[in-house]
């Protein structure tokens, strides 16, 4: 038996969920279809600072910006930038004045989950393909072998998207840097040094082509990603299985930097993942396909060094909804008026993001980064 939905949302993640919420505000039922079992099967990773003109707005749109603020985690914006040899050359506390205050992704999601009609989303409903029907119609199918047919499709499935290609050709592609997630566990009280070195908000060690970005997060941890400008087969040649050799084979490619900052890899707590980062081209856009659209990562996946992936995908959400709200039965409208604003803000949102990797690991890093924030200040 085929289900049939008005809206149909592919992805449960930020994007999507902003998109159901601010539906949900308005009044517009909503399905999401997501491949996980269900919200607690995996850790959601990470801290984001969320930015006033996109992730905050988008929260505001939603209804939730109050409550958005009781997860905002105290401290979170301090920044320090450090250099091979553990010098600090910029150190800054969080005045609570910066405007991009942190939350722990997880945290956020939970919000915007818990603001919508429990049956909104669909556990453990793995999208396989989908197919145009005509009339901007679209059959999804399920890795169950059941399908759902949609007036209004939206693919917030992210990098690997199952939607994407009924709009496009375009795949992503390897940006040269890889990370290595490690946690340091009750930091303040097993890892002493590394807070006293790193700080309470987000720091990054950078040199060229390579570096250490941390953040701190509210359960006292740090989290670390290990960044690599490297070939593609490099993380694929170490044992991550085994977290003794994967640490060695590591800590080979920081042999020339300070011992305190070489022990985050030592130290840690834990299994190593490996993350290769990949990111579709910079102006990825296509022409308008009816009864279809991508949002987030699914339509302009880039790299993390920018900060705007999260903000973006929830902002391409939130303008959606509020869209489809504002075009009442013209679901093409909606599409267009959605897509002309989508298209220059991810565009800008994916240079800048390409930029701020080059400037993080070029030869006389971490030069490049401190210039960024001289010119942004």
């Amino acid at each position: 038996m085929t289900t049939q939905h008005s809206i149909a949302i592919v992805g449960a993640g930020l994007g999507g969920l902003a998109l159901a919420r601010v539906l949900h505000v308005h009044g517009i039922p909503a399905t999401i279809y997501e491949a996980e079992a269900s919200p607690a099967v995996r850790t959601q990773g990470g801290m984001l600072d969320i930015h006033e003109e996109s992730g905050q707005a988008a929260l505001r749109a939603a209804g939730l910006y109050e409550e958005f603020q009781a997860i905002i985690h105290p401290g979170g914006e301090a920044l320090r930038i450090l250099d091979k040899d553990a010098v600090v050359h910029l150190s800054e506390d969080d005045d609570g004045e910066g405007g991009r205050p942190e939350v722990e992704r997880g945290g956020l999601r939970d919000l915007l989950l818990d603001s919508l009609p429990p049956d909104t989303v669909r556990w453990g409903a793995k999208v396989t393909g989908a197919r145009p029907l005509g009339g901007g119609r679209h059959e999804v199918t399920l890795a169950d072998g059941s399908t759902f047919t949609t007036d209004l499709l939206v693919g917030a499935d992210g990098a690997w998207s199952r939607i994407r290609p009924l709009v496009s050709d375009a795949a992503p592609a390897y940006t040269g840097v890889s990370l290595v997630e490690a946690d340091l566990l009750d930091a303040d009280v097993r890892h002493p040094g590394h807070v006293a070195l790193l700080g309470r908000g987000f720091a990054q060690a950078l040199g060229p082509g390579k570096g250490f970005l941390a953040h701190r997060e509210p359960d006292g941890s740090l989290h670390v990603y290990i960044a690599l400008r490297t070939p593609p087969d490099t993380l694929a040649g170490i044992d991550f299985s085994d977290t003794g050799a994967a640490k060695a084979a590591l800590l080979g490619h920081f042999a020339d930097w300070d011992e305190r900052l070489r022990a985050l890899i030592a130290d840690a707590d834990g299994a190593l993942v490996p993350r290769p980062l990949h990111a579709l081209p910079v102006g990825h856009r296509w022409d308008r396909v009816p009864g279809v659209t991508l949002l987030g990562d699914a339509a302009h996946l880039m790299s993390p060094f920018a900060g705007e992936g999260a903000n973006i995908a929830l902002l391409d959400g939130a303008e959606l909804g509020e869209a489809v709200a504002a075009h009442p039965g013209d679901t093409e409208a909606a599409l267009a008026a959605y897509e002309r604003a989508m298209f220059p803000r991810g565009e800008s949102a994916a240079a800048g993001s390409v930029l701020s990797l080059d400037l993080s690991f070029r030869e006389d890093a971490p030069h490049g980064v401190l210039e960024m924030f001289a010119g942004a200040r």
